[in-house]
């Protein structure tokens, strides 16, 4: 009940957040908030998880964060609200399981997640904050690397080409 209040909240308190709601079947989780979508109607869809960034692969803690969002998710039927793309097309979503179980919560308590780089919703900053207090996941690293910063530094890292 508590992640279905909180969804609703969501979808009243983010400005420009859109009403378009699919549904399908997880058949595939890409990382720790990325997941492939075969919707009702056949399409396929790409859906990153809208509020949360978990590690990259690469990094500390990203197979577990995969691993826990695919034990939450894959093989199952979801309901997809997006809030639009992101700038490199992909779909951002909220993505509720049974119309109420919202797997960023499970993200984030178990300390596989931190709150958006920008504009963090606080009520995701409040829990992120408690599995750091309490040392879970990532937050056992004294300084973890955000995702953001470790995409930003193998972006940095790639060789150009003339």
């Amino acid at each position: 009940m508590k992640n279905l209040l909180a969804f609703l909240m969501m979808t009243l308190m983010i400005p420009g957040f859109s009403k378009e709601v699919t549904s399908g079947k997880v058949v595939t989780v890409i990382d720790g908030n990325t997941v492939q979508l075969t919707g009702d109607d056949n399409e396929s869809y790409k859906i990153v998880l809208q509020g949360i960034d978990c590690p990259e692969l690469g990094q500390e803690f990203g197979d577990q964060a995969k691993l826990l969002l695919s034990k939450l998710i894959l093989d199952k039927n979801v309901s997809v609200q997006l809030h639009g793309k992101d700038r490199w097309g992909n779909n951002v979503g909220i993505i509720l399981i049974n119309g109420t179980i919202d797997p960023r919560y499970e993200l984030l308590e178990a300390g596989l997640a931190w709150t958006s780089e920008r504009n963090p919703v606080q009520e995701f900053e409040a829990i992120k904050n408690t599995a750091k207090e309490n040392g879970k996941g990532l937050w056992q690293e004294p300084n973890p690397t955000p995702p953001w910063v470790y995409r930003r530094q193998q972006t940095l890292m790639q060789v150009k080409s003339s």
